[in-house]
């Protein structure tokens, strides 16, 4: 039996969630869960071991260790089922059998956690890397996916790890398909268009794994945004999108943006009503549906929406805060911002936004809070300078993020302008303000 130094040291050389250096702030993993949660469970997904191994890591962090043993459980099992080899066990467990290592030991149950190191032990002897210097591909996978979900500033290291893993096993489709789409994901929101490689290596991707609804949309989005025409590509996408709506990884909230920027909003809230009208009691596509409804009513306002249609979208916005009661932080703003457009909404969406300001936030809750406050005060209120001074709180935070980005370019726009008393201020502000 090894000394509780020598466990810990070996604890501490496993590669499992335990030791990535994950970022496990409260709030981060309780919305991570929510979203993870909502990725369909049905057989053939070929990431569901990688699905529970992650969803057993974030109920241990949160202290839920009865479902964490389960989760891990569920894990090992779909990797059996989904690998459908000779063997029951391969180098896909390692990553599992090091996180039910870790649980047995943060519960003092010595003799499970040095079980199950034995059990890692004899899977590297069994099953060794390709290279010396490098993981086993199963574990540089797993490990990518877990980061591409976990943390999106670290995209391109998922991104290294996916082509190391590739290299050295290259039939596997669903590797090539989640690296291509980690390529992508930090472009989600932009109008860049990606590089001419990427977009190869996306469609090279879609011609290996024909059948991935996801990436078919994801990559259509990126044609959009290269100029090309999509509509009747997207009309037909949708048909498919909506008779195989399980789980959000069929890219439906891709589809809807694809249908607000290329289409019609007017057409993305219908196909959003359609989607939610045939699983109703699915919470993502009513969370979907919410989103459509706030940019109709937010964003374009030169198609003024009817007070029945707000007065629907606050129902939903309140159903889906219900539904998600951990990780709804972003629908509370959209609520007040909603609530700010209705007739007789303005007291209401203030009294939001202050209770919202005395919560205990994360820095990057904080920015976003401040941005669309300051936002809210500008064009609702007509409050000019508090606007600004808002704007000046989420850019005060040293913390690289879209809404400390756009607060200082308001702020740069309203200097440059020259036109308000307090241009001086923002000239001092922006010269001294500390670089993330």
């Amino acid at each position: 039996m090894m000394s509780t130094a020598q466990t810990e040291t070996t604890l501490e050389a496993l590669q499992c969630h335990f030791t990535w250096d994950l970022d496990q702030s409260r709030s981060k993993l309780l919305r991570l869960r929510d979203k993870v949660e909502d990725i369909s469970t049905e057989e053939g997904n070929s990431w569901l071991g990688h699905m529970y191994n992650l969803r057993g890591f974030i109920q241990s962090r949160l202290g839920f260790t009865d479902d964490a043993r389960s989760l891990f459980s569920r894990a090992a099992e779909a990797f059996r089922k989904m690998r459908n080899t000779v063997s029951d066990e391969g180098p896909w467990l390692v990553v599992n059998y090091g996180n039910q290592a870790w649980l047995h030991h943060l519960q003092g149950e010595h003799a499970e956690s040095q079980a199950y190191l034995s059990k890692v032990d004899a899977l590297m002897k069994e099953y060794p890397s390709p290279s010396q210097d490098e993981l086993h591909p199963e574990i540089y996978a797993e490990k990518a996916w877990t980061l591409m979900k976990f943390d999106p500033d670290k995209q391109l290291v998922a991104a290294d790890y996916f082509q190391r893993a590739i290299r050295m096993q290259p039939d596997m489709v669903e590797w090539q398909t989640s690296h291509v789409l980690g390529l992508v994901t930090s472009f989600k929101h932009s109008s860049t268009v990606l590089d001419a490689d990427i977009l190869d290596k996306m469609r090279n991707a879609k011609e290996q794994d024909p059948e991935n609804l996801h990436l078919a949309v994801r990559y259509l989005e990126q044609l959009a945004k290269k100029g090309d025409r999509v509509e009747d590509e997207a009309r037909e996408l949708a048909k498919q999108v909506l008779r195989n709506l399980v789980g959000s990884y069929r890219g439906i909230k891709a589809l809807l943006r694809i249908y607000r920027d290329y289409i019609s909003i007017d057409e993305a809230v219908d196909l959003a009503e359609e989607a939610q009208g045939k699983h109703p009691d699915k919470r993502y596509l009513k969370r979907c549906l919410a989103l459509c409804y706030k940019w109709k009513i937010i964003y374009f306002r030169e198609s003024r929406p009817k007070q029945s249609m707000i007065d629907s979208a606050i129902r939903l916005h309140e159903e889906v805060i219900s539904l998600y009661p951990h990780s709804s932080f972003i629908k509370r703003i959209d609520l007040a911002n909603i609530y700010a457009k209705s007739k007789r909404g303005l007291a209401t969406a203030e009294q939001m936004y202050q209770e919202l300001l005395k919560r205990d936030l994360e820095p990057e809750d904080k920015q976003l809070l401040y941005n669309n406050y300051a936002k809210f005060l500008n064009f609702d209120r007509q409050e000019r300078q508090r606007s600004i001074h808002y704007h000046m709180k989420a850019a005060a935070i040293p913390q690289e993020s879209f809404f400390r980005e756009n607060s200082i370019q308001v702020l740069q726009k309203i200097k440059d302008r020259g036109r308000d008393r307090m241009c001086i201020n923002i000239e001092k502000f922006l010269a001294n303000l500390q670089e993330p």
